[in-house]
């Protein structure tokens, strides 16, 4: 029986449990549940949900392998609201990150201070996404569940919360919150009292550990649901990209592209990012440093729908879209299908462009694809103009990272290479690179150079893209929120 540690990545769509050799690093096993389907612009979970997915997956990672737990770390979807009375009884659905229905709420919130007032002041901008939008939007419809309100958590702390018995956060998740300044290191409770409203709020907020620091140890019930050892630690966990940059190896310089529910650029900087057009989030990383990014809400999503749309599957999808000539004038795609966090456009809908009779299925493809890749390159510009390093790697992750199209398009479009690493579960890897680092005593960042994944394919530029450049620009601002096509 070998000692292994468990890394939990609780995202939108499932729960993925990775059990990997607590000394090497080595993947023993790996373990999936689903979560309840959603549908923006509403788009809520019980959190019930996933801690039965969680105990799923972890008798799933389990199953058929002589092993024992003695760590374990949960990184989970940002910014969704879990509220919670006295006796820990959570009051309503949690609100997720792509729930946009509070964008009214992210409105006001900058109509009270500028963008460049909330960037300076916490790192990011309100959007529909982040926890205080939702927050302010809970405290104006719904006042009794609001007075009864005991704790306030987002996903990956009230799971932890669930493992340990004890409420704690750390800086990565906390940072997306929109309360919290992971430059001076505090809650910004004025910040709550000015824009939800006043009330003690410092027992409703978790306590945000060090970097290195452990949650403590396993609660007794929660270890006998799931099988891990009675004396495992738990690690502080974070983010879901925050992990990831660590499962990935992403080094200063590098820049990743995330692939799934969502688009993420993100790179890491020891230094506070401060965009005050709002456009990159200054979110704190899971090593003390910081995680300069840009989210967007529709990233594989846009390819699925275009495949149900052509009636293929995606590796016809990818094929078609790679036979597609490279006209100056084909259909392009503003990707906001179920609005949109970057741009901040909560209610805007996708746009299609350039249509002609002699429009082909693979132009259609293409477009999709294309739409993707071009708001998140976008991004990347806008991390480069703030003076971000991306003249390293640029790693491809997550789910669309395993199409060929995402990957060539995504070379072509910045002119670098895009590499994937021996990490499909980036995430879940960084998680249990979390749990090592408190179980061995050591830190994360030292856990990350030592568990470095392999480079598994490296795809280079074979196509100049930038001919379509400033039209997607100016199809992509054709829309302001609220006004549709």
């Amino acid at each position: 029986m070998i000692d292994v540690v468990a890394g939990v990545d609780s995202s939108t769509q499932s729960c993925t449990v990775e059990l990997r050799d607590a000394a090497s690093g080595a993947l023993v096993s790996t373990g999936r549940a689903p979560h309840p389907v959603t549908h923006p612009p509403i788009s809520e979970q019980d959190p019930e949900s996933w801690w039965q997915a969680l105990v799923a997956a972890m008798g799933d990672a389990r199953r058929d392998v002589e092993v024992r737990i003695i760590g374990v770390s949960v990184g989970a979807q940002c910014h969704g609201l879990v509220v919670s009375d006295e006796a820990g009884r959570v009051l309503r659905p949690a609100r997720l990150w792509n729930d946009t229905t509070s964008g009214p709420q992210a409105a006001a919130l900058l109509d009270r201070h500028p963008a460049s007032w909330w960037a300076r002041q916490i790192g990011i901008v309100p959007s529909a996404a982040i926890t205080i939008s939702k927050l302010a939007l809970l405290a104006e419809t719904d006042a009794e569940a609001f007075a009864r309100v005991r704790h306030i958590s987002v996903p990956h702390d009230w799971l932890t919360y669930r493992l340990t018995g004890r409420r704690v956060t750390d800086r990565s998740d906390a940072s997306g919150t929109g309360y919290y300044s992971a430059d001076t290191g505090r809650w910004r409770t004025d910040i709550l009292d000015e824009v939800v409203g006043e009330r003690d709020w410092a027992p409703l907020l978790p306590e945000v550990l060090a970097p290195d620091e452990a949650a403590g140890r396993i609660a007794p019930a929660a270890a006998a649901e799931l099988g891990i050892d009675p004396g495992a630690l738990v690690g502080a966990g974070g983010g879901d990209q925050h992990l990831a940059a660590q499962g990935i190896g992403l080094g200063e310089g590098d820049v990743a592209y995330s692939l799934g529910t969502s688009g993420v650029v993100f790179a890491t900087t020891p230094d506070p990012v401060v965009d005050v057009t709002g456009s990159v989030d200054g979110v704190a990383n899971v090593t003390g440093g910081y995680l300069p990014l840009v989210c967007t809400l529709n990233a594989t999503k846009v390819t699925d729908t275009i495949a149900r749309l052509l009636a293929v599957d995606h590796a016809a999808l990818a094929a078609l879209a790679l036979a597609a000539p490279l006209d100056p004038e084909r259909p392009l795609l503003a990707a906001y299908l179920d609005g949109e966090r970057s741009p901040r456009l909560p209610s805007a809908r996708g746009m299609l462009a350039g249509l002609s009779t002699a429009t082909s299925r693979e132009q259609l493809a293409l477009a999709a694809f294309e739409g993707v890749a071009l708001g998140l390159v976008r991004g990347e510009r806008g991390m480069a103009s703030l003076g971000i390093p991306v003249t390293g790697r640029t790693i491809a992750i997550g789910g669309g990272a395993r199409s060929h199209a995402y990957r060539q398009i995504i070379a072509d479009l910045t002119g670098r290479a895009v590499h994937t690493v021996d990490a499909p579960e980036g995430t879940a890897r960084g998680a249990a690179i979390q749990a090592a680092a408190v179980v061995r005593g050591e830190t994360v960042a030292a856990v990350t150079a030592a568990w470095s994944p392999e480079a598994t394919s490296v795809t280079e530029p074979v196509a100049d893209r930038g001919d379509i450049w400033d039209r997607y620009i100016r199809l992509a601002d054709l829309q302001s929120d609220g006004e549709r096509f």
